[in-house]
């Protein structure tokens, strides 16, 4: 990626109208939008008319040229960015395709991992393919998965809730990709309701998963520009 930046000053909303409620803005300019998506929202909307309202429908809003570039799971927190106009969703698309950017994770997950707290990053390299039976879970196939490759680090242990708190970086972007190679560690993300059963899944009465860092190109400049979002749990 060209030198990392820092992002530019946000632009004020249209005519000083507060952004509506649960439209947590970390940054907007002439090409982009970054929001903080609360747990619970839809990205886009959904099948029927009780699943319209979601993050991009509240952006729009605000911000009628604003187009999608990337979604997070309904459950997921955390950062997602969305385009302002079609040039601009053009360029992020290709960087989201091209694997110029690069997302951050954290999560918390059942049991204790086995390894140090020392910065090291270890890697998940299973097969990921849709579990059509059961959509929308997804599943490991090692006959006709696509590849799909996760790196974690272990940020720390909770010995009294045998728990462990994670950074996870997906080099790929499939369906559910965290959680299923979660689970599959036998580390599933405590409150998932997809992967988890029984105490990690009462653990948490949400996905306990937040995008917390997005960095990319910035489709005007072509400079990197880093975004944060604190962890809310």
């Amino acid at each position: 990626m060209p030198e990392q930046v820092a992002p530019s000053h946000p632009l004020a909303l249209p005519n000083a109208t507060p952004p509506p409620p649960g439209l947590n803005v970390v940054h907007v300019d002439g090409h982009l939008i970054v929001l903080n998506k609360p747990s619970h929202l839809l990205s886009v909307p959904g099948k029927g008319p009780e699943l319209a309202d979601c993050l991009s429908a509240r952006a729009q809003a605000v911000w009628p040229d604003a187009q999608v570039v990337h979604r997070l799971d309904m459950a997921t927190s955390g950062l997602l960015v969305m385009a302002r106009g079609a040039p601009a969703q053009r360029t992020l698309s290709q960087a989201f395709a091209n694997r110029l950017t690069l997302k951050r994770y954290e999560a918390v997950v059942a049991g204790l991992l086995p390894v140090p707290v020392d910065g090291r990053w270890h890697t998940i390299d299973l097969p990921l393919t849709i579990d059509w039976p059961n959509r929308p879970r997804s599943k490991v196939c090692h006959a006709h998965g696509k590849p799909s490759t996760t790196r974690w680090q272990l940020l720390g242990h909770d010995t009294q809730t045998h728990t462990s708190r994670l950074l996870l970086e997906p080099v790929t972007g499939r369906t559910h990709q965290l959680r299923v190679h979660l689970m599959a560690l036998g580390h599933p993300i405590l409150g998932d309701a997809l992967y988890a059963t029984g105490a990690p899944l009462a653990a948490s009465p949400r996905l306990l998963l937040h995008a917390s860092q997005l960095s990319l190109p910035h489709p005007a400049t072509g400079l990197t520009c880093t975004w944060h979002a604190p962890v809310p749990f």
